[in-house]
């Protein structure tokens, strides 16, 4: 299990993953979920995974073939595509055929593989873009209304998000809202692990803005969380029924 969570702001894009993945309690390891792909001044593209390894890392690998490529295109790059629609229609084809080839090999053991993707993404001279890209290759897009997607185990990191997030919010305000939500991820289910990867994509910046990695026992998100639990239950003591 993993969580991933991404936001469209008006002020840019913030993505944050965990790195555990989890094969059995005896055989828990760390592993990267979060990809960028620039090429500063005219795209950046940034994808976070969840589910399966074998299907993100196969993806993952995928793309970048198609992008270094001698025959590479705009119906086959990422970097190449003309809209961003047709970015998050190249990666969804490239998921599902993956999960197709996968689940195929392990239909004989009876089981099954799936995985699904976070896609921040902007050219130059396009609005911002966030895709939910689904095991199948279908994808939904953030808007207004949404402006915040998550993948993997989303429940708990939830709630923060629904009363605090809008596209006004400040990427400062943003970047604190992600860590909490990853933190009440952390706190209730053991399969979602540190260390932490966050990336923050400013509007019009075409690459990423700032990238940071948050180790277990790092000070700022330790101290974070236990500010955030004191102000839970000072206000839950404050509340008359």
């Amino acid at each position: 299990m993993t969580y991933c969570v991404g936001l469209l702001l008006n002020e840019g894009m913030v993505l944050l993953s965990d790195t555990r993945t989890n094969a059995g309690l005896d055989n828990i390891a760390t592993y990267r979920k979060m990809f960028h792909f620039e090429n500063k001044g005219e795209r950046v593209i940034s994808i976070v995974t969840a589910g399966s390894l074998s299907v993100t890392q196969t993806t993952i690998m995928r793309l970048r073939e198609a992008i270094e490529a001698h025959d590479a295109s705009e119906q086959t790059s990422i970097m190449l595509a003309p809209t961003m629609l047709k970015m998050a229609s190249i990666i969804g084809e490239t998921l599902a055929a993956v999960r197709l080839e996968i689940d195929e090999k392990l239909h004989a053991m009876k089981q099954g593989a799936s995985a699904s993707m976070i896609v921040a993404a902007q050219r130059r001279g396009g609005p911002m873009r966030l895709f939910l890209i689904y095991p199948e290759g279908n994808f939904i897009e953030a808007t207004e209304d949404t402006p915040f997607l998550q993948i993997g185990e989303h429940k708990y990191g939830k709630p923060i998000l629904d009363r605090v997030v809008t596209p006004q919010t400040s990427l400062q305000d943003a970047e604190k809202a992600v860590l909490l939500s990853m933190d009440s991820t952390l706190r209730s289910n053991l399969s979602v692990g540190m260390p932490l990867d966050l990336a923050i994509i400013e509007k019009d910046a075409l690459c990423i803005s700032r990238e940071r990695r948050i180790e277990a026992g790092d000070e700022k998100f330790r101290a974070m969380s236990e500010a955030w639990s004191k102000a839970l239950r000072d206000g839950f003591t404050q509340i008359l029924i």
